[in-house]
C-alpha cells in the first residue's frame, strides 16, 4: 500500500537549539550516539565518559563562539566587533566632541550611518542639518551668458555652476577685542564647526560648497552704519 503525504505535513521532529549547549549537554550527545552493551559503558567515573567530557568541553566552547558570531554579525548586537563596524562606517564620528562611548551609544551610532540613504537634493541637505539642530537655507549660482544675462549682472566663471552656498543663522563671527582676546588670534574668525564637519564630507566632490556667516557679536547683526546690512554683517 503507497501513503502519499500532503505537502502540509510536517514529520514529527523535534528541533534541539544549538546555542545554550553546555559541556554536560555535549557529552550527554556523545553518549546516546553509542552503541548498547558491555563494552559501551555510561557510567560518568568510566574512562570513555571523562574522555567525552574533556572533549565535549571543547565542542561547547567552540559552538559557543560560533554564537558569538551570529550576534556579531549585527551591529545592534555587536560587542567585539563594534571596533570594526565603526571604522567601516567612519567613527567615531570627528563631528562630535566629547566622542561617543556608551556601548549603547556606539551601536546606535553605527546604526544610523548604515542606515542613511544619502543624497544630493536641497531637501536632503536641509533635513541633515535639521537633524542635528540647525536651520539653513541653500543659494546656488549660475554663469553669465549672453542672451539670457543683462548689463549689471555678475560675470560669473565656470566654476559657479559647480558653486553653492549655505547660509545658517547659527553661524557666528568672532572679532579680535582688547583685554578678551590674545597675542597670535586672528582679527576675525568665523565658522560653525559641527554643522561645516557634518555637511562637508556629504557635498558632491565635483562641487564648491561655500558657507555664508550671518551676524556678527559685535553689534549683533546690528551695524550703526547701514542697519544690519554691512559687509562685516554678511559674508
Amino acid at each position: 500500500m503507497r501513503v502519499e503525504l500532503s505537502r502540509d505535513a510536517q514529520p514529527d521532529v523535534e528541533i534541539q537549539p544549538v546555542c545554550g549547549l553546555s559541556a554536560d549537554d555535549y557529552a550527554q550527545v556523545l553518549a546516546d550516539l553509542l552503541p548498547t552493551g558491555w563494552a559501551w559503558p555510561r557510567e560518568p567515573r568510566t574512562v570513555l565518559m571523562r574522555t567525552f567530557a574533556g572533549l565535549a568541553v571543547e565542542f561547547a566552547r567552540v559552538t559557543r563562539r560560533d554564537c558569538n558570531l551570529l550576534a556579531e554579525a549585527y551591529p545592534g548586537t555587536a560587542l567585539e566587533t563594534l571596533a570594526d563596524w565603526e571604522r567601516i562606517c567612519g567613527l567615531p564620528d570627528p563631528c562630535v566632541e566629547p566622542p561617543l562611548t556608551g556601548l549603547q551609544e556606539r551601536r546606535l551610532a553605527v546604526l544610523f550611518k548604515l542606515a542613511a540613504r544619502g543624497g544630493q537634493s536641497r531637501a536632503y541637505y536641509i533635513a541633515v542639518a535639521a537633524a542635528i539642530g540647525f536651520e539653513i537655507t541653500i543659494d546656488e549660482f549660475f554663469a553669465f551668458r549672453a542672451g539670457q544675462n543683462r548689463a549689471g549682472d555678475r560675470v560669473n566663471g565656470v566654476d559657479w555652476l559647480y558653486t553653492w552656498r549655505i547660509t545658517s543663522v547659527h553661524n557666528r563671527m568672532w572679532s579680535f577685542r582688547a583685554g578678551r582676546s590674545t597675542a597670535g588670534e586672528r582679527l576675525r574668525r568665523w565658522g560653525n564647526n559641527m554643522l561645516e564637519c557634518v555637511i562637508r564630507p556629504l557635498k558632491p566632490a565635483h562641487t564648491i560648497l561655500q558657507f555664508a556667516y550671518v551676524g556678527s557679536i559685535w553689534d549683533d547683526g546690528n551695524s550703526i552704519w547701514d542697519g544690519g546690512n554691512s559687509i562685516w554683517d554678511k559674508q
